[in-house]
């Protein structure tokens, strides 16, 4: 917030929104607007449904629609603009935002799970914001955390044909954003030609790499002109012997480093993924000075989650102890850097709460806080997204709630993504946080954390179970390590004793 107590536009949008469309009228008109129509942009005809027609009208767009199509239109213009400024958001930070397809795509979701759902906490919605894509299992690397499994082409993968049908049907659905990571999409035949396809739709492209294609500025720079939008490549340790080791393959870290040079050089968005274990927990200092000297402005730090080849090092795994004491300290790191500091872990919103008062924002999933705009931000993403913001799709086209939690739930080759989405029992459990189980469902803080549900699953086989690499779950992560290989079994007893936390 500025000096003139104006807020950020997008949250005030959100929450505006939020508020404003709680009530049996407005939900009304939102439901009529989720119908799709055709309208004319310039030469172009876009199919997709009235909402994102206003909000492109919204920000000036010359967009030519039906008659019923411009009526509602500028109805829900009318409730935004109101909603805007009741929360004192900066009207030109909303038009600015909104010009980029990507995020109106973004608003128009949220838009649409308030007329279908109303307001729920976290927030239902009718697509997700993001697919992260397991574009091949193809890969050059052999890094010992790897959740795929990632070596050769598995034999069934999507031809590039049904690549194709597969982003039509994920633009169909209003999918804001596709992230491409693998195995290694960067080296697949089929990455440059399907990374158009996206960009061309209006979606947001990103990919997540380990930079060895990318170390050559004509390959990124390609990928930059086709539409690549955000870059993440993968640094695990600020030591390049131990980067190397931890991924099986000598000058590694070498191209890695040179790739961020590379997107820092190509005004990239971009960001430096580390995957924290008790491998690398020593080097976060060393790890931050390496961004700061590339001149990354932004650094990711991955839960770890045993699954894949990960699920054989187990023992590369924070204790609940050894997490909370990291979050707290990249928390407090990011207020003496210039460096945007996340983590995956969702525990972090948590984290950032309590170390403010209730203040601060962090970047976890999403934003938290004591503001009204931030609350409501916060409570539509709702830490973990699994199978809520966001789902996984593996290389053969099967649908999984997310990449690092392997439950497949329908394949894209044989049923609708909208279909599985919307009917799915396990993405319908996960959107319901009165389903978790343990101290996740009492927790005060579950609808801005939840715990991470992949490391609930790869612990417990229950994607619902407690995580417990959370501090409020240490009575399971002490049972889990006095008997790793029977994780699961005492897990079955700790459900049924009286005392199951702490």
């Amino acid at each position: 917030m500025g000096g003139s107590g104006e807020r950020s536009g997008i949250g005030a949008l959100l929450a505006g929104v939020r508020l404003l469309f709680n009530n049996p009228i407005a939900r009304a008109i939102l439901r009529a607007a989720t119908a799709e129509s055709c309208c004319m942009y310039g030469d172009r005809c876009v199919s997709a449904s009235a909402i994102y027609h206003a909000l492109s009208m919204y920000v000036g767009e010359n967009v030519v629609c039906p008659v019923a199509t411009r009526f509602v239109g500028a109805i829900i213009d009318g409730i935004i603009d109101v909603g805007v400024k009741l929360l004192r958001g900066r009207e030109e930070d909303v038009v600015e935002a909104l010009k980029d397809p990507a995020v109106r795509r973004g608003v128009a979701t949220v838009l649409k799970g308030l007329g279908l759902y109303g307001v729920t906490v976290p927030q239902k919605l009718p697509a997700p914001f993001m697919i992260v894509w397991n574009f091949t299992n193809m890969c050059n690397l052999r890094c010992k955390h790897c959740y795929q499994r990632a070596d050769k082409p598995l034999p069934n993968e999507l031809s590039l044909k049904e690549k194709i049908m597969v982003v039509d049907q994920l633009d169909k659905a209003g999918v804001a954003a596709i992230a491409l990571s693998g195995g290694e999409p960067t080296i697949h035949p089929h990455f440059y030609i399907v990374l158009h396809e996206i960009a061309s739709r209006g979606m947001y492209t990103a990919v997540a790499t380990n930079g060895w294609a990318f170390a050559d500025m004509e390959r990124i720079e390609k990928a930059k002109k086709l539409g690549l939008r955000y870059v993440e490549v993968s640094v695990d340790s600020a030591n390049p012997v131990k980067h190397d080791e931890f991924r099986g393959v000598r000058g590694s870290w070498e191209r890695a480093v040179k790739a961020l040079e590379n997107a820092v050089k190509l005004g990239l968005n971009h960001a430096m993924a580390v995957t924290i274990t008790k491998m690398n927990i020593d080097e976060v200092d060393d790890i931050l000075d390496l961004a700061e000297s590339i001149g990354v402005k932004r650094v990711v730090f991955f839960n770890f989650v045993p699954t894949g080849r990960g699920e054989e090092n187990k023992h590369l795994d924070l204790d609940p102890i050894e997490r909370e004491e990291f979050l707290r300290t990249i928390y407090r790191e990011m207020g003496r850097r210039k460096l945007e500091i996340l983590s995956t872990a969702p525990q972090y919103g948590r984290v950032a709460l309590q170390l403010s008062g209730g203040r601060s924002m962090a970047p976890t999933h999403f934003y938290v806080g004591g503001d009204p705009v931030v609350k409501a931000v916060a409570e539509f993403v709702g830490g973990c997204g699994a199978g809520r913001i966001y789902a996984g799709l593996q290389p053969d086209g099967t649908l999984t709630p997310c990449v690092f939690m392997p439950i497949p739930v329908g394949n894209l080759r044989e049923r609708p993504f909208w279909e599985i989405w919307e009917n799915t029992p396990l993405f319908k459990a996960l959107r319901d946080r009165d389903r978790l189980k343990g101290f996740c469902s009492k927790c005060p803080y579950r609808n801005v954390c939840g715990g991470c549900r992949a490391r609930a699953y790869a612990y417990f086989g229950d994607p619902l179970a407690p995580d417990p690499g959370c501090i409020y779950n240490m009575r399971y992560w002490k049972e889990i390590a006095r008997e790793p290989q029977e994780s699961r079994h005492q897990y079955q007893l700790l459900q049924l004793s009286p005392k199951t936390i702490l």
